[in-house]
């Protein structure tokens, strides 16, 4: 069994699967809290941002650091709803392993799903948590059944419920064979150990032996010994399940209800016992040793800013981290100088003196380091796996209300921007508009909401619209000569690139295949800056131009009358006559769509999705309600949550997120182009 006393975990779930719920009741078992904060009374220590008091749901991700049973955790509190999938993704890559909070009615949700994959691309080891069955509907089973056929893991069950729905008092151990009950559902309800209820015998002894065939394959000798009639000691099934879980042969799967104080403390347990120290899991999620004497390696992933200064968090992986030390930014080749360190609780801060490996803290003193960037010693640079960035699917026009407003506007949404990298600020090419895009609605009325309150700056915002992008149909090669001469200097620049068009999410990329000095090293970066400046802009319908390639072929310059501004503009002009010759095609966000009605609704919401131009792609029974799995063009979907609560008596819900771009029809590029 692993000592090592730190664990790194964030909490992640579906919105309202009771993540802060149980984020709540961590801090106040653990003894941080002296009272339990409650989502619905707007007094929680993790959502502690005003919006998201107002609001009900986690915006920003939040840390803390707590201590069980020997063991320092560094805990993070993550959105569920998909505007703020960025938090999700940012700390999942700073994280060694994860609590998945799952509700006990609802099972596997669309966003849970979605952070499961990015909890899969950063390899990070996670438990689950089935919460709230003490609901109507709870059904532990299926919920179990669920992750492991929608999510594609196989699941170890090592807890059972005792008491369903309202009955719900708490759980069997499956290694202990012991009842684990909670005298009452209020804070301070003592946790009792006991014998198995008689009527749950036959089932725990089922799912225990199946618990027992699934773990001692992690260990030979435990499993040889086993085969010879011998059973395994509770120590060596935790063995056994912690090295499973650290190398993703399986999941964990815990049951509780947080709200109720019931399952919390074995859960801790379970997360102490089973989830990564710090460099447990380096080589797999390619992270470097956890060596607090190396060479600095720290990644930033998160930047705040405070009215005291910009506060920005970094896991530290190796070497150590104190004030006064200056660092190497490994992005962009600058030195910084560290002026503070802190722990952080939520919104308050404790000053630290050293942060070693393994550590996560907040610095204050860095001017050009960002969200992805590597802090490392100077004589070691390096650049560790940065953080992937989300699609911006909607934008919204906003303008200054007065000159003060105007003159503050981009210094604020700059700040903004730097805070959270999966918003996009730009200006429409033909309007002049200043246009903020991000993930969702609710993500940019919160930032406008922000823009007011925390920046002082009042805006007028505009109707959101679709994020369009544009894409080239097919390859074309093109020669651009940009030639001037006005008495002075001339300018002399002759380009010949080929474009072609690139696979759905690739971005673009830009190749130098020009030989024999054809175009002199220099200018180079100018060529490929000229393409994403005039690529930011397209010939369709003005959108950005994505997912192609640009080759640099052969060129020609001039001694004298050449420069980096010629080859940026004979590029940028290249670009325009490709995107016109290779028949561009207009491209639109589809989102998925999760529908949860009422099965007698069932028919008018297939009906109304297919008007929308949905494609249907599954249908499930949940309980009593009935699900419908869709993707839908985001154009067709603005003001969705009224028409669907007019046809189904306001029963039906509804959840979508981001799937991928699709070309758009020319009935939409029509309407489009005609405004």
């Amino acid at each position: 069994m692993n000592t090592h006393p730190i664990r790194n975990i964030g909490v992640i779930a579906h919105v309202d699967a009771g993540k802060t719920t149980t984020s709540e009741r961590i801090l106040f078992h653990t003894g941080k809290n002296h009272r339990i904060g409650d989502v619905s009374h707007g007094d929680t220590t993790m959502d502690f941002d005003e919006q998201e008091r107002r609001r009900g749901i986690t915006i920003n991700s939040a840390a803390t650091t707590v201590f069980w049973k020997g063991a320092q955790i560094n805990l993070i509190d993550t959105p569920g709803h998909i505007d703020f999938n960025i938090e999700v993704n940012r700390s999942l890559r700073v994280l060694d392993g994860a609590i998945v909070v799952f509700d006990g009615v609802a099972g596997v949700e669309p966003q849970t799903e979605t952070n499961w994959r990015l909890a899969d691309r950063y390899h990070v080891p996670r438990i689950a948590f089935v919460n709230k069955l003490d609901r109507v509907g709870a059904d532990f089973p299926r919920v179990v059944a669920m992750i492991g056929e929608r999510l594609g893991v196989k699941t170890a069950v090592t807890q059972w419920p005792i008491g369903a729905e309202g009955g719900f008092r708490g759980v069997v151990d499956l290694l202990s064979l012991k009842a684990l009950t909670w005298t009452s559902d209020e804070v301070g309800g003592h946790l009792h150990e006991g014998p198995v209820p008689e009527d749950l015998r036959a089932v725990v002894q089922a799912w225990r032996a199946k618990l027992i065939d699934q773990v001692v394959e992690q260990d030979d000798d435990v499993l040889a010994a086993f085969l010879d009639g011998n059973e395994p000691t509770v120590e060596q099934l935790q063995a056994c399940l912690r090295k499973g879980t650290l190398a993703g042969a399986f999941v964990p799967v815990l049951a509780g209800a947080a709200f109720r104080n019931k399952g919390v403390e074995p859960l801790l347990d379970a997360a102490v016992a089973y989830l990564p120290a710090p460099g447990e899991v380096a080589a797999q999620a390619g992270q470097p040793e956890a060596d607090p004497d190396g060479p600095l390696a720290a990644l930033a992933f998160k930047v705040v800013a405070e009215p005291t200064g910009t506060m920005v968090y970094v896991r530290v992986y190796r070497g150590r981290l104190k004030p006064g030390d200056v660092v190497l930014n490994g992005n962009t080749g600058k030195r910084e100088r560290i002026a503070r360190l802190y722990e952080v609780h939520a919104n308050k801060v404790e000053e630290l003196e050293v942060v070693e490996a393994g550590g996560i803290a907040a610095i204050v003193g860095l001017k050009d380091t960002v969200t992805g960037h590597t802090l490392t010693d100077p004589a070691v640079p390096l650049v560790l796996e940065s953080i992937t960035v989300p699609e911006a699917v909607i934008d919204v026009a906003i303008e200054p209300k007065t000159q003060d407003d105007q003159q503050h506007l981009g210094k604020a949404l700059a700040a903004m921007v730097r805070e959270d990298p999966s918003l996009r600020v730009r200006q429409d090419a033909e309007s002049g508009q200043t246009l903020l895009s991000g993930m969702g609605e609710l993500q940019l009325e919160v930032s406008v909401e922000k823009l007011r309150t925390r920046h002082r700056v009042e805006v007028t915002v505009g109707r959101p619209q679709v994020a369009f992008r544009e894409t080239l149909s097919h390859a074309v090669e093109v020669t651009h000569l940009h030639k001037k001469q006005s008495g002075g200097p001339g300018q002399f620049a002759e380009v010949v690139l080929r474009f072609e068009p690139l696979a759905r999410g690739d971005g673009v990329v830009f190749e130098n295949e020009s030989v024999g000095g054809a175009i002199p090293r220099e200018f180079v970066p100018a060529i490929e800056a000229g393409i994403r400046r005039a690529a930011q802009s397209g010939v369709v319908a003005g959108y950005p131009t994505v997912d192609f390639k640009a080759t640099l072929l052969d060129g020609r310059f001039h001694e004298r009358d050449s420069s980096a501004m010629a080859f940026e503009l004979a590029a940028g002009a290249a670009f325009r006559e490709a995107a016109a010759q290779a028949g561009a095609s207009l491209l639109e966000p589809v989102m998925a769509v999760e529908v949860t009605t009422p099965a007698e609704f069932v028919g008018d919401v297939l009906g109304d999705l297919s008007r929308r131009r949905g494609l249907v792609r599954g249908q499930d029974s949940r309980g009593n309600a009935a699900v419908v799995d869709a993707h839908v063009p985001l154009r067709e979907m603005f003001g969705y949550i009224g028409h669907l609560r007019a046809m189904s008596s306001g029963r039906a819900q509804y959840t979508m997120q981001f799937e991928r771009y699709a070309e758009a029809p020319a009935s939409v590029l029509s309407a489009v182009r005609a405004g």
